[in-house]
């Protein structure tokens, strides 16, 4: 018998020892938007009866729900507090994402709010009160949370001009997040702090970041930089349709680099595939893979094995995934250039890749 006969089987048991991701999430932030103007009711499939969305996804493998929380506007701090309720009666751990700002926040677009101040001193107040008002607010509604953001998709800091990072260095940027970091850890010292980059395939823009925004540990309060010990976990997002370099070979890279260098956990905080996508006007960045519900499944399951790679190398680092936005009918491209990345169909029936949540 070749020795290679052995070794095959022994790689495969050790990857069966760290096969369970700790999340399989989905941010269905939109779902009491969804509830409250499109006439759809979801069921798990196309024989079952009407749930709730967060029932079916609950009861398909997610254990954890991503919410947006904006300053103020749709996803304010009331509606938050309202889905969590729900996404904490069925079963589900909570991650927040604090965008910082009243609208989407992200790689193109960090607006300070519109009643808060605009200079750095009053910036990092207003972010330690805001953030910590915020985690209290979840805590005594009792859906404490396990996993918060410090801002959505900082690759060039928040709340700009003033956090912009290309405007005015890392540091202004650094004592923000770090005021954010200061607030979760008096207010809930068992919560997980999460910096939430874009692009997570591009391993240059990752890293630059990172070696920037991290300043030597200090003993100092408010006015102190971010450092290494406020952060726990690295959140990623990485879809296939915005690019074609976001490839998973360059998503791996990116995840082993981090793994070995900053020593921090890391979750995929974003992620799709599509169900619908015509691809002579939307190129993807795995082209091998199909679109469809197929695709869907194996999309999810090569980020999985991906995890799971990390995991067996770097002693569990890979948290686990969260699927953007699943369900919400009415917005079924979600800003890409393809139709459909659901999970369920316009009639709100879950599609066959709703079972990727219990194979992470």
């Amino acid at each position: 018998m070749s020795m290679l006969s052995f070794i095959i089987p022994l790689a495969a048991f050790a990857l069966s020892l760290v096969s369970a991701l700790q999340y399989h999430g989905a941010d269905f932030s939109s779902l009491l938007l969804v509830e409250s103007t499109a006439n759809v009711q979801y069921t798990g499939s196309s024989t079952a009866a009407p749930q709730p969305l967060e029932k079916i996804l609950y009861d398909y493998g997610v254990n954890i729900a991503r919410i947006r929380i904006w300053t103020s506007g749709t996803y304010d701090l009331t509606y938050g507090l309202k889905l969590a309720k729900r996404a904490k009666a069925v079963g589900m751990d909570i991650l927040i994402a604090l965008h910082y700002s009243d609208t989407w926040a992200d790689p193109g677009d960090q607006h300070i709010p519109s009643d808060w101040p605009t200079d750095l001193d009053g910036l990092v107040s207003q972010t330690y009160n805001y953030t910590y008002e915020v985690v209290q607010a979840f805590n005594a509604q009792e859906t404490p949370i396990q996993l918060i953001q410090i801002g959505n998709e900082i690759n060039d800091g928040p709340l700009w001009p003033t956090g912009r990072v290309t405007v005015n260095g890392f540091h202004p940027a650094s004592q923000i997040l770090h005021a954010g970091a200061l607030a979760v850890r008096t207010a809930s010292p068992s919560t997980k702090i999460v910096v939430h980059l874009a692009s997570g395939w591009y391993q240059v823009g990752i890293s630059w970041f990172l070696d920037g925004i991290f300043v030597s540990e200090t003993e100092g309060g408010l006015g102190s930089g971010l450092t290494q010990s406020d952060v726990d976990v690295i959140g990623l997002s990485d879809y296939p349709y915005y690019g074609t370099a976001a490839t998973l070979s360059n998503l791996n890279s990116t995840i082993g680099h981090i793994a070995s260098t900053y020593n921090k956990d890391i979750i995929i905080v974003e992620t799709g595939w599509p169900a619908v996508c015509d691809t002579g006007t939307t190129q993807l960045s795995e082209p091998a893979i199909p679109v469809g519900v197929k695709g869907q499944i194996s999309w999810i399951e090569d980020i999985v094995a991906i995890l799971n790679s990390v995991n067996l190398d770097h002693g569990g680092k890979a948290l686990g995934i969260v699927y953007f936005e699943p369900g919400w009918v009415g917005n079924a491209a979600l800003g890409s250039g393809c139709s459909d990345i659901l999970l369920v169909t316009s009639d709100g029936v879950a599609r066959e890749s709703m079972t990727i949540f219990s194979s992470m």
